[in-house]
């Protein structure tokens, strides 16, 4: 089966577990997920199947967007209520303070990313030196935060709602904003509402993929692959050039039915056989 589904990764799982599980559903080893969620997080993971993993790496640049609980006043070892605090701090700002450090992180920022994530250094994922008691210095990476805002204070809690690009972990912008306000943060909660147009109302739990599964209808679940970029063109060869669709070879405007309008230079399209299946994107 190729395609794409939108799973409500439940707390507990990690995002492997929800791979290995729908493995086991749908008796299908060629399944990946293009964004990890935390243990602890809940909500949208897209899962690619079959075909649809050659373009996980396109879909985990998606825009994103969570809702997150940032706790003041506590820093942990993983940037989250699940570690090991490493000190304690009063909260002694104010609302309006609060709001104004938010705010001053939307745009363009320097994040240094979190020892337990699962980034590379010489070989070996970080979380594996944590785990071993080892901490390095990590090189800041530029990430940008499109939107952010305050839905809700309680303090010492705060409920933002964030809207970022790949690579931005909330755990550690939750450390920054703490930093920023001189008392120390940590993430409490997080909930992935959204990639691209998969939303978490709309996800499914895998209890209830099981009973699609058994029910016949598993094909509800699972998106088309082109579903996922509405803005690329769809071309369709005509029969004497399908073999070299299928083989993958190399295609010239000779190669359709009807010669397309101009294509850039690194334009990519959708290439589809005369029986309207998607075979290709060029």
């Amino acid at each position: 089966m190729d395609g794409i589904m939108n799973i409500y990764k439940e707390p507990g799982y990690t995002s492997f577990d929800v791979v290995a599980k729908l493995r086991g559903i749908l008796k299908q080893k060629k399944i990946g997920h293009t964004g990890t969620l935390d243990p602890d997080a809940e909500g949208v993971l897209v899962v690619c199947l079959g075909n649809a993993t050659k373009l996980s790496e396109m879909l985990t640049g998606k825009d994103k967007e969570y809702t997150a609980v940032l706790r003041l006043g506590v820093t942990t070892d993983t940037e989250d209520m699940s570690g090991r605090v490493l000190r304690e701090l009063p909260v002694d700002c104010d609302e309006e303070t609060v709001r104004a450090a938010v705010k001053s992180f939307q745009g363009e920022y320097q994040q240094i990313p979190p020892m337990y994530s699962a980034i590379k250094k010489d070989g070996k994922k970080l979380y594996e030196l944590a785990h071993a008691g080892i901490e390095i210095d990590r090189e800041p990476r530029q990430v940008e935060i499109y939107e952010i805002e305050v839905i809700s204070i309680a303090l010492p809690l705060v409920q933002l709602r964030v809207r970022c690009s790949k690579g931005t972990y909330i755990r550690s912008l939750c450390r920054d904003i703490g930093e920023r306000l001189s008392c120390g943060g940590c993430m409490e909660h997080l909930l992935r509402n959204r990639v691209s147009s998969f939303t978490a109302e709309t996800a499914l739990k895998l209890s209830a993929v099981e009973q699609l599964k058994e029910a016949g209808r598993l094909k509800e679940a699972v998106s088309p692959i082109d579903s996922l970029f509405p803005s690329y063109r769809r071309l369709t060869v005509h029969r004497g050039a399908e073999r070299y669709l299928y083989n993958g070879n190399r295609l010239t405007m000779e190669s359709f039915p009807q010669r397309p309008d101009a294509l850039a230079s690194e334009e990519l399209v959708f290439i589809y056989d005369t029986k309207g299946e998607l075979k290709g994107l060029y």
